[in-house]
C-alpha cells in the first residue's frame, strides 16, 4: 500500500496517487503509519536549505503519527467515514515524502537552494492539505483518548498559523549566487570568500560533492532540452558553469582514489571492472537503454529484439535456438549498471537519434551568458595551473581539463583558446600527470582547433611516444584514440603515417592491449588507411595476421567488425589481397558471414571477399566456389543486407557464376571486370 519512491522521477515532482476506492480503513491506517514513520526518519538527514520548514513539518507529522498509532492500538474497528480523510492524508504524506527526499539529496543542494521559494510554498501547501484531511476526520466516531484528540487539534491550529518562509541564511546565499552569475556575465572574477560561504552553507567542502551536482545539473539540462518550453535551461546552465568554476578553482585536491579519480562507491568499483562492450546490444551494437532477457538467457535492447521478432524470427539471435515464447524480462540490474556507467563517463543515457542531435547542438554553445563566461574563466585558470603550478596542481589541472572537455564542444573550444594544449603535451612526460594529460588531449582532438593545436605544437611525436611507452594501459589507449581523431585530417594522416613508430605501436596495442585499447588502435589504423601510402606501411608492420587472430577468437563482435573493415580496405590493392590470401582464412571469413549477427560485419565480409576475387587471382575464386554455405549467405544479403551489401553480394555472385561457366571453356583473363568492383568506403 505504501507508495514506493520512483527513482526515475524528476526532482521537485510529486507523482503521488490516491488509494483505491475499495480499500479497508484498517489497511489504509497501517500504510499511513508507515508513511509517517518514514517521513519522521528524515529529521536526522541534512537539509542544505529550508531547514526550519522541514523540521517544523516533520515535527507536526510526528504528532499525527502518534495519533494514528493511538487509533491503531485502541480501536477494534474503524467506520467507513474515515476513508475520505485517510485517503487525502495518504496523498499528502506521499507528496511530503517526495519533497523531503529532494530536500535531502546530496547532489542537488544548490539547485534546491535556488528553488527555496518554491520549496517553501510546497511545505505550506502540503501542511495545509494535512490540516484539511484531519479536519474532515470523524473524531466522534473514533475511540481514542481525549489527549490524542487535543494534540491533533493543536496540530491543525499550528498548521494554519505557522508561516513557512525561506530562511534568512538561504536568502543571503541565493543573493550571493545571483550576484556571482551577474558578475560572470560582465566578466568579473567572483569573490572567492563569498563563494566559500555559499559552498559551506550547502555543505560542499569536498571536490566530489561539487562534482556530483555538476552531473545532476547536466542531466537536468538534458531533460529540459527535450521539453518544448525549456524554461529552466538558462538557470541550470548558469549554475553548471558556476559549480564547474568552483570545482576547478575552489578545491585544491580531488578527494577519492589515487590518480585523481573521484570518490566512488562500491557500485562504481563494479562498473570499473566491467567492459563497455558488455553493455552493447548484440543486434544493434549500441549501448542498451532498455535491456531485456529472452528465454535463452541472452540480453538484448528491447527495441532491437522486438524488431527481430516482428521480422518473423522466433529464435535467439546469438544461439539460433528456437524460443518457446517471445516474451522478454526486463534486466533491471544491468540497466542500473549501464545508467551508472553512462553517468560516470559523461554519456547521455536513453537518447533517441533525435535527442542525440539536440544534445550535440546544445553542446556547441553555452546555455547562458553566465555559463559561457564562467567556463572561459575556469579554462584560463586551468591553463595557468597546468603551466606553472606545483606537481599536484598541474596534475589536478590536467584532470579537470580531462573532465571538462568530455561533455561539451563549447568547453573544448574554451580550453583550446585558453592555450591548454601545449601545457598538456609537456605533461605527457610527467609520471603523475601522463594519463590525465593524454585523456584531455583525446577529448580536445575531437575539436577542429584542438587537432590543429596538437599538431602545430609538435604533439604527434609526443602522443606516439605515449602510445609506444605509456606508463599505463589507459594512457596507451587514449593515445591511440587521439591519433584516430587526428587522422580525420588528410595532412595529419600523412604526418602520422610517416612517423616510423606510429603504426608499429598501434600493432602492439592490438596485440597486447585491453579491448578498449584494441578498439582504439583498430579505428586509428582504419583512419590512416584513407591515405594510400599507409597501406604499404600497415602491411609491412605485420598487422594482417593479428587481425585474423581477432577474427578466429571472436571474443568481441565490435573488434571483429573493425578488423574486417581494415582487411576489406587493404584488399582493395593487389599487395593487400596477396597478404590476406597468404593467411589462408577464406573459410574463416565465410564462417563469420554465415554466423555473425552484425549487419556491418556481414557487409565487410562481402566487401572483403569481393575485393579478393578482383585482386587475388583465380585461386581465390576457385576456393570460394567450393564453399557449400557461401552462396546461401550471399543470396540472404540480397534481401536482408544494406543496399551496399546487396550490390556487392550481387557482384560477387555474378563473379562466382562466371568462373563456373568459364571453367569448362578455358581460362579467362579476368574473373571480375574492374568496373564492377565496388570500393569500400
Amino acid at each position: 500500500m505504501i507508495q514506493r519512491l520512483n527513482s526515475g522521477r524528476r526532482i521537485l515532482t510529486y507523482p503521488a496517487v490516491h488509494p483505491c476506492e475499495n480499500i479497508a480503513p484498517e489497511t489504509l491506517l497501517i500504510s499511513l503509519i508507515a508513511l509517517s514513520h518514514n517521513i519522521c526518519s528524515y529529521k536526522s538527514k541534512f537539509n542544505a536549505s529550508n531547514k526550519r520548514n522541514a523540521l517544523e513539518a516533520i515535527r507536526q507529522i510526528g504528532v499525527v503519527r502518534v495519533f494514528l498509532e493511538e487509533i491503531r492500538d485502541g480501536s477494534s474497528g474503524l467506520p467507513d467515514s474515515t476513508i475520505l480523510s485517510f485517503s487525502e492524508l495518504h496523498l499528502a504524506l506521499q507528496k511530503f515524502q517526495y519533497l523531503l527526499e529532494d530536500c535531502t539529496r546530496d547532489d542537488a543542494r544548490v539547485w534546491m537552494l535556488m528553488n527555496s521559494e518554491r520549496v517553501a510554498d510546497q511545505f505550506r501547501v502540503l501542511i495545509r492539505a494535512i490540516s484539511t484531511a484531519l479536519d474532515v476526520l470523524p473524531l466522534d466516531n473514533i475511540h481514542v483518548a481525549d489527549e490524542a484528540k487535543e494534540q491533533v487539534g493543536l496540530v491543525m491550529r499550528q498548521t494554519r498559523s505557522f508561516r513557512f518562509e525561506v530562511d534568512r541564511d538561504d536568502k543571503r546565499a541565493v543573493e550571493v549566487i545571483k550576484s556571482v552569475l551577474v558578475g560572470f556575465e560582465k566578466r568579473v572574477d567572483p569573490d572567492r570568500s563569498e563563494l566559500k560561504r555559499v559552498l559551506d552553507h550547502v555543505g560542499y567542502r569536498r571536490w566530489s560533492r561539487c562534482e556530483k551536482e555538476v552531473r545532476f545539473l547536466e542531466s537536468e539540462i538534458g531533460f529540459e532540452n527535450v521539453r518544448e518550453g525549456k524554461r529552466e535551461v538558462r538557470m541550470l546552465s548558469s549554475l553548471t558553469g558556476l559549480l564547474c568554476y568552483c570545482r576547478c578553482v575552489m578545491f585544491e585536491t580531488v578527494d577519492g582514489l589515487p590518480g585523481l579519480r573521484p570518490e566512488s562507491k562500491s557500485s562504481s568499483a563494479v562498473v570499473s571492472f566491467l567492459n563497455v562492450e558488455d553493455f552493447r546490444c548484440p543486434i544493434s551494437l549500441e549501448i542498451m537503454t532498455d535491456p531485456v532477457t529472452v528465454g535463452t538467457g541472452h540480453t538484448y535492447d528491447r527495441s532491437s529484439i522486438m524488431k527481430w521478432f516482428r521480422a518473423g524470427k522466433p529464435i535467439c539471435p546469438k544461439t539460433g535456438e528456437r524460443l518457446k515464447s517471445m516474451g522478454v524480462v526486463p534486466n533491471l540490474a544491468l540497466k542500473r549498471l549501464i545508467q551508472q556507467y553512462c553517468s560516470e563517463n559523461g554519456i547521455s543515457f536513453g537518447d533517441s537519434g533525435r535527442r542525440r542531435s539536440r544534445d550535440i547542438g546544445r553542446t556547441i554553445v553555452a546555455g547562458s551568458l553566465g555559463a559561457e563566461e564562467a567556463m572561459k574563466m575556469a579554462a584560463g585558470f586551468l591553463s595557468e595551473r597546468a603551466a606553472g603550478g606545483t606537481v599536484g596542481e598541474r596534475n589536478k589541472a590536467a584532470y579537470e581539463i580531462r573532465l571538462v572537455s568530455k561533455t561539451s564542444i563549447f568547453n573544448r573550444s574554451c580550453l583550446v583558446e585558453a592555450g591548454v594544449v601545449p601545457h598538456l603535451l609537456k605533461l605527457l612526460e610527467d609520471m603523475e600527470s601522463q594519463e590525465n594529460a593524454v585523456a584531455g588531449l583525446l577529448n580536445l582532438s575531437k575539436h577542429s582547433k584542438g587537432k590543429a593545436a596538437i599538431v602545430e605544437s609538435g604533439g604527434v611525436d609526443l602522443v606516439v611516444g605515449v602510445l609506444k611507452e605509456g606508463l599505463k594501459v589507459e594512457a596507451c589507449q587514449h593515445a591511440a584514440g587521439t591519433l584516430f581523431y587526428l587522422a580525420s585530417v588528410e595532412e595529419y594522416r600523412i604526418l602520422i603515417g610517416e612517423n616510423p613508430r606510429a603504426i608499429p605501436a598501434l600493432r602492439e596495442l592490438i596485440r597486447n592491449g585491453s579491448d578498449r585499447g584494441k578498439k582504439n588502435a583498430l579505428v586509428a589504423i582504419f583512419g590512416l588507411l584513407t591515405h594510400p601510402a599507409n597501406h604499404r606501411r600497415v602491411l609491412a608492420a605485420g598487422v594482417v595476421p593479428l587481425l585474423f587472430e581477432i577474427l578466429a577468437s571472436f571474443d568481441s563482435e565490435v573488434l571483429v567488425t573493425d578488423s574486417l573493415a581494415i582487411l576489406a580496405t587493404l584488399a582493395e590493392k593487389p599487395e593487400g589481397a596477396v597478404a590476406i590470401s597468404r593467411c589462408k582464412a577464406l573459410d574463416l571469413i565465410v564462417g563469420i558471414l554465415n554466423s555473425s549477427t552484425s549487419r556491418a560485419a556481414k557487409e565487410f565480409c562481402v566487401s572483403l571477399l569481393l575485393a579478393l576475387t578482383a585482386n587475388g587471382g583465380h585461386n581465390v575464386v576457385a576456393l570460394l566456389v567450393k564453399s557449400p554455405s557461401l552462396m546461401g549467405c550471399l543470396y540472404s544479403q540480397l534481401s536482408e543486407g544494406t543496399s551496399r551489401a546487396s550490390k556487392r553480394a550481387s557482384a560477387l555472385i555474378k563473379a562466382l557464376h562466371e568462373f563456373q561457366e568459364t571453367r569448362s571453356s578455358g581460362p579467362v583473363n579476368r574473373v571480375l571486370p574492374q568496373e564492377r568492383f565496388v570500393h569500400v568506403r
